[in-house]
């Protein structure tokens, strides 16, 4: 059981995006076509979130020419570029299904009033070096915060005196 997870680990991302159900976001989603490569942007409302660990998707829904588009995402893609946060909705459910009933601005949902939009970033795992971590260590154990706070009180003494 141990090998299956270690090679889940593995094919993970350090970082994922924050997503809410109700948010409005856009995908950047690396499209592969013959030999080159480009970013496609898909908008939309996030209708569901489903899963754990590798298998993590998020559904996102949008209208293009008057038909309900719907994409699946596996948050931990090598495809997906980046998820912006457009707007930040309000929801009151874990699935929002009934959108796709709804047509115009009824499609749409509530925004949060007062809501930053900020792009959060979970860390889900995180790359320890084993020569970085050791030196990272030692530094902080030598008296190092105290000497700025010296010099900042050295400072803040000259400028009293030039006054």
């Amino acid at each position: 059981m141990d090998i299956l997870k270690s090679v889940e680990h593995e094919q993970m991302k350090n970082k994922i995006p924050e997503l809410k159900i109700g948010n409005t976001v856009r995908v950047h989603v690396r499209i592969k076509e013959g030999n080159k490569e480009r970013i496609q942007v898909f908008e939309g409302i996030i209708i569901k979130k489903q899963g754990g660990g590798v298998n993590e998707t998020f559904t996102v829904r949008r209208i293009s020419y008057g038909v309900g588009v719907e994409k699946t995402f596996l948050v931990h893609s090598p495809r997906i570029e980046k998820v912006e946060v457009i707007r930040v909705g309000k929801a009151r459910r874990a699935k929002l299904y009934y959108l796709r009933d709804r047509v115009g601005k009824a499609a749409k949902t509530k925004e949060k009033v007062g809501a930053r939009i900020e792009n959060k970033e979970i860390v889900v795992k995180e790359e320890i070096v084993p020569g970085e971590s050791e030196v990272a260590e030692s530094a902080e154990t030598v008296e190092a915060p105290v000497a700025p706070v010296e010099e900042v009180k050295e400072v803040k003494e000259e400028t009293k005196t030039e006054e």
